[in-house]
């Protein structure tokens, strides 16, 4: 079978096994460099709207050659925009954030809605990327004709509702405002579901499989706040949108992304509407294999949970290899699983590590 009968068959898509677990790695600017130049294929870079985005959805032909078996792209920065970089070294994005580049990720110097305490004042200030601009889905489009046929094609709206509302207003003002129930915080939220609806519709219609949407609402022990909080702010605005994407297409894929310790809310993600969690993210709490695969595994697939911050850059070939076979065998027993790092593989993974991770994804793929 090919690559997207593979992913299909573990995603529950299409009847059956798939012959093995399907492999996905996301991989940071230097490793891209490294390998297009050792295999000969140039870097197809798409500047993402949110700038950390761009690794996700940028050197698909190299990943796909490394061993891959899915696509993932997404909205490009529109063709006539130019950031204009200060003497700082900081720029504005297609949202009014003040962006530098940190030793990793990009960072947010300035929130643009850090003085909203009003519905007018949210109104005046808020800026979002016009979706309609050139350019903004040539890349999506252009992977999706050339690739679908072979390969599982997700279209990626990270940064989606929560992570927005947090990097334009920032963490600290969203978290006492939400507590305090000020009157911006549900009008900010239906405004950026309105977006992403339109982001998500749009790339429905460069012809993805999926959509994943991507909000981090845990940390390393448990809970940003409270599930209650979570159920009575924020929920609605997930089911609103998962439904407008299911109306437009009953067969797409949703997939969540969402970092941290976040068990207490795997239900309310299948009521959702979610049917893939990602990234599992391994050694917190609630997040062992065999508890993601007892507690929801009927319900809900898998992407991800190998760890990309000890595990791949400073463990073991052995301990790997043992990691790698408790996942698959575990997560990926009766299907439903795609084996990946938990997150974007930095340079701190060794270019000889990256492939030795993938020969180990190839070499026991199938002993579930």
């Amino acid at each position: 079978m090919n690559a997207r009968e593979r992913v299909m068959k573990a995603w529950g898509l299409m009847p059956g096994k798939p012959d093995r677990v399907p492999l996905q790695f996301d991989l940071c600017e230097s490793l891209l460099n490294h390998f297009s130049k050792e295999l000969n294929i140039p870097l197809s870079i798409t500047k993402n709207i949110y700038e950390d985005v761009t690794w996700r959805i940028s050197g698909n032909e190299i990943r796909l050659a490394l061993g891959s078996d899915v696509v993932v792209t997404g909205a490009s920065e529109a063709s006539d925009f130019k950031p204009e970089i200060d003497e700082k070294g900081t720029w504005l994005n297609e949202y009014e954030m003040r962006m530098r580049q940190g030793d990793i990720y990009v960072e947010i110097m300035e929130y643009p809605l850090k003085d909203v305490t009003t519905v007018e004042e949210l109104k005046n200030t808020i800026v979002f990327p016009d979706l309609n601009l050139p350019g903004r889905f040539e890349d999506a489009a252009a992977l999706v004709k050339k690739y679908k046929d072979e390969y599982f094609v997700i279209g990626d709206i990270e940064v989606t509702i929560f992570t927005l509302a947090q990097q334009m207003v920032g963490m600290e003002k969203l978290m006492i405002d939400m507590a305090m129930g000020e009157e911006y915080i549900p009008v900010l939220i239906n405004m950026i579901t309105d977006f992403h609806i339109e982001h998500g519709l749009k790339l429905m219609d460069q012809g993805v499989d999926a959509l994943w949407a991507g909000d981090d609402f845990g940390a390393q022990t448990g809970l940003l706040f409270s599930k209650e909080m979570f159920r009575d702010i924020w929920k609605p605005a997930y089911v609103r949108m998962c439904n407008a994407f299911r109306e437009k297409d009953p067969d797409i894929k949703l997939i969540l992304h969402c970092d941290g310790a976040v068990s207490e809310l795997m239900d309310d993600f299948i009521d959702i509407g979610f049917q893939v969690f990602n990234p599992v993210q391994p050694g917190v709490p609630g997040h062992g294999p065999e508890e993601m695969k007892r507690g929801w595994g009927d319900k809900i697939g898998f992407w991800g949970a190998i760890d990309q911050q000890e595990l791949i850059p400073l463990g073991s070939d052995e301990d790997l290899e043992k990691d790698l076979i408790e996942k698959i065998s575990i997560l990926g027993k009766d299907g439903g699983y795609v084996v990946a790092p938990a997150h974007i593989l930095q340079p701190d993974v060794t270019p000889e590590r990256v492939k030795t991770f993938i020969d180990l994804c190839h070499k026991h793929g199938s002993i579930y």
